[in-house]
C-alpha cells in the first residue's frame, strides 16, 4: 500500500474552534510505533529509563566525564555506561572509533529499537550485547527510512587543543597563517584524520543508515529540544504519503561537554548547583522559584511503522498510534532564556500554541479528549512560562486537572534528545496504562505538575510537545493502539 486518496468524513469539535462542524481530509496510513529504544542517564534501554520514572529517583548525579569545577552548574543526567562496540555487528566495530558520544548513543537506541519491533537487518547479527534469534523478519532496505534529531555536536577539548597549540605566532597569538600554513603544513593538519565527519550532525543519520542498510527517505534535524519530535513528525508524514514502511527516528544529544555547558550557561539555560549534590531542589518546572535547568545527554530511537505492516507481524508490539503532528516557531522576540530572560507573566510562547492546535487538529480530537500531557517542563523558567500559558490557552482551566508527565526533573534535559524521550515515555506510558512518578521540590504553577507517585490511569489520547532553544516546537498525539 502506497497511500491512499480516499476521503472521511470527521465530526467536529474543531480544537481551534471550538464549534461543531465536519471536515473533510484525505483517508491516511496508519502510523504506528512498534519499538522503543532509549539511553538516559537511567541507564542502556527503554525498560532502565521507565524504572526510574516509576520509582521517582532522579539519575542526575555530579558531572565525572570530564572536570565541571570552573562551571557553576555540576549536576547533570550522565549516561552510565557506553559502549557502542558492543550494539554494532563486529565488521563496523573499528568505526566506533570515530563516533563522536552523540552518535554512540543513537547507534545504541537504534539497535535497541529495531529489535524491540521484532525486525532484524544487516546490522542487527550477532553483536556482544545480544544476537536476533532466527527467523527474524527483516527490513526492507528501500523501504526503510531515517529521520534523526541531532544537536551542534562538540569537539573534544583535547583534539582541538593539539592543533590550536601549534598554531600561534611569536607573541602567543593565534594566527590563522599558522592555522592554515603553506602546501598543507598548517597547524590545523594535527587534528586527528576524519575529524570533521565525526562531529557533522548528520553523522547520527548516517552511522544508523550505513549499519542497517537502509535506503529510504533519510534527514536529519537540528532543532533543539524539538528535535526528536519533528523527526518523528517527518518519518509519520514518510509512511503516511507510502515513501517507506518503516523509520528509525527521534533524536540524541549529549551536551555533557565544556563546550556544550558554557553554551547552556550563557544561554541561561542551567540552574547554578555548585557543590550541592543533591538534584532535588534544581529543574522545577512551571515553578517561578526554579534557578533553571539540569543538562543530559541521552535520547531515543524508535521505529515508526505503517499500522498494516506491524499489525502483519505482531499486533501485540505496537505501543501506539501517531494520531497527529503539528510544527510551529516562535517568534524571535521571545527567543526563550536569550533575548527574552525577564518574560512577564503574559508571555505566550506561539508556536507551541499553534503546534499543538494543529496536531489536535490533525488527530481529529478536542482538547477535552487528551488524558495526559508530557510537556517539555525544563525547568527553565522563561520557557516553562511561555510552554504554560499556549497549552492554557488551548485547553482553558481544564489544564489545572490533566495529568502531566515530566522527564528533565528525574533524567535531565538532553536538548536534541530531549522531545524523543518525551515520545518515548509517552508511548511506555500508554503500553502500560500508567502515569510514572513526577518530581518536584517547589510549587508549579497553573499546571498539574507537582510531585506525585506513580499510578495507573486510563491513557487514550497524550499529547506531547515541548518547546526549544531555538523557538523550534513540536507537537504529537499518540494514541493507545486500536482504540
Amino acid at each position: 500500500m502506497r497511500g491512499g486518496s480516499l476521503d472521511r468524513t470527521i465530526r467536529g469539535p474543531f480544537p481551534t474552534g471550538g464549534a461543531h462542524a465536519f471536515y473533510t481530509r484525505p483517508m491516511r496510513r496508519e502510523v504506528v510505533i512498534s519499538g522503543v529504544g532509549a539511553v538516559s542517564a537511567a541507564g542502556v534501554g527503554a525498560q532502565a529509563a521507565w524504572e526510574a520514572l516509576e520509582s521517582g529517583g532522579p539519575a542526575i548525579r555530579p558531572l565525572t566525564l570530564f572536570d565541571p569545577s570552573g562551571f557553576a552548574t555540576r549536576l547533570a543526567g550522565e549516561i552510565p555506561e557506553l559502549k557502542a562496540r558492543d550494539f554494532v555487528p563486529k565488521s563496523y566495530r573499528k568505526a566506533t572509533k570515530i563516533m563522536a558520544r552523540d552518535s554512540e548513543i543513537a547507534v545504541i537506541a537504534a539497535q535497541l529499537a529495531l529489535a524491540d519491533a521484532g525486525l532484524a537487518s544487516r546490522g542487527s547479527g550477532e553483536t556482544a550485547s545480544s544476537a536476533t534469534p532466527e527467523g527474524t523478519p527483516a527490513i526492507v532496505p528501500d523501504r526503510t527510512g531515517c529521520q534523526i534529531g541531532a544537536g551542534l555536536l562538540s569537539a573534544e577539548i583535547n583534539e582541538l587543543t593539539a592543533a590550536l597549540a601549534t598554531s600561534t605566532d611569536d607573541a602567543g597569538v593565534f594566527s590563522l597563517r599558522k592555522w592554515g600554513g603553506e602546501a598543507g603544513d598548517g597547524a590545523m593538519g594535527n587534528l586527528p584524520p576524519l575529524w570533521m565527519l565525526k562531529y557533522l550532525p548528520n553523522m547520527l543519520a548516517c552511522h544508523v543508515t550505513i549499519i542497517h542498510g537502509t535506503e529510504g527517505p533519510s534527514n536529519t534535524i537540528t532543532c533543539a529540544e524539538s528535535s526528536g519530535i519533528l523527526s518523528l513528525g517527518e518519518a509519520s508524514r514518510v509512511i503516511e504519503r507510502g515513501d517507506a514502511d518503516v523509520c528509525f527516528a527521534g533524536g540524541c544529544e549529549s551536551k555533557l561537554n565544556p563546550l556544550g555547558i558554557a553554551r547552556l550557561t550563557f544561554a541561561k539555560r542551567l540552574a547554578p548547583t555548585g557543590e550541592a549534590t543533591d538534584p532535588a531542589a534544581f529543574a522545577m518546572p512551571y515553578d517561578p522559584s526554579s534557578t533553571g535547568g539540569l543538562p543530559g545527554e541521552g535520547g531515543a530511537i524508535l521505529m515508526v511503522e505503517s499500522g498494516e505492516s506491524a499489525r502483519a507481524r505482531d499486533p501485540e508490539k505496537i505501543y501506539a498510534e501517531i494520531a497527529g503532528f503539528g510544527a510551529g516557531h516562535s517568534p524571535m522576540p521571545h527567543f526563550p532564556g536569550v533575548l527574552d530572560p525577564e518574560a512577564t507573566g503574559d508571555f505566550v510562547d506561539t508556536g507551541l500554541r499553534r503546534a499543538v492546535r494543529a496536531a489536535l487538529d490533525d488527530a481529529g480530537v478536542s482538547p477535552d479528549e487528551i488524558d495526559a500531557i508530557v510537556p517539555g517542563a525544563l525547568g527553565v523558567p522563561v520557557a516553562d512560562l511561555g510552554e504554560r500559558n499556549a497549552l492554557h490557552e488551548v485547553f482553558g482551566e481544564r489544564l489545572g486537572t490533566i495529568e502531566t508527565i515530566t522527564v528533565a526533573p528525574a533524567l535531565g534535559a538532553s536538548s536534541a534528545g530531549h522531545g524523543a524521550l518525551l515520545v518515548a515515555t509517552a508511548a511506555l506510558a500508554i503500553r502500560h496504562q500508567r502515569l510514572p512518578a513526577r518530581l518536584h521540590a517547589g510549587t508549579p504553577c497553573g499546571i498539574l505538575a507537582g510531585a506525585r507517585a506513580a499510578g495507573d490511569a486510563p491513557l487514550h489520547n497524550v499529547l506531547v510537545c515541548t518547546p526549544s532553544l531555538g523557538g523550534q516546537v513540536g507537537a504529537l498525539v499518540l494514541r493507545r493502539a486500536g482504540g
